[in-house]
């Protein structure tokens, strides 16, 4: 099985100038290719382009939902051991009775104090 890694960015809102590229839908396709070939260089295959929605917030107490163009990239995971593992405890589950079942999700999370983390910002040492 095929195990893959996914890449998710916006996909560009205005086209980029050219020579010779006179209308909009011409500097749009030209920046989707650079885009595209830049993923690409980098070992990214592209997958598909999504709509998606979100709630962002509107002045203080006020949220709209946006729609956002994103691209989808996809390329193949040299290391997927763990990977495979994970995939086969998926299909154990999905073979197992329904009794069987909460043994392997569970919602509970340990009780008791957080863990105390440290400052926020660290000195960086030169």
């Amino acid at each position: 099985m095929q195990v893959w890694e996914y890449k998710v960015v916006p996909a560009p809102v205005r086209g980029e100038k050219e020579r010779g590229l006179k209308t909009g839908a011409a500097r749009f396709a030209h920046a989707l290719g650079l885009m595209m070939n830049e993923l690409a260089a980098e070992g990214w295959e592209y997958w598909r382009a999504e709509t998606l929605p979100a709630e962002e917030r509107t002045g203080l107490t006020s949220k709209t939902t946006v729609y956002h163009n994103l691209m989808v990239f996809r390329r193949p995971l040299e290391n997927a051991a763990p990977r495979r593992a994970r995939a086969e405890l998926v299909e154990s589950y999905d073979d197992a009775p329904a009794s069987e079942r909460r043994a392997f999700l569970s919602t509970r999370a340990p009780e008791g104090r957080a863990p105390r983390l440290g400052p926020a910002a660290e000195e960086l040492e030169e």
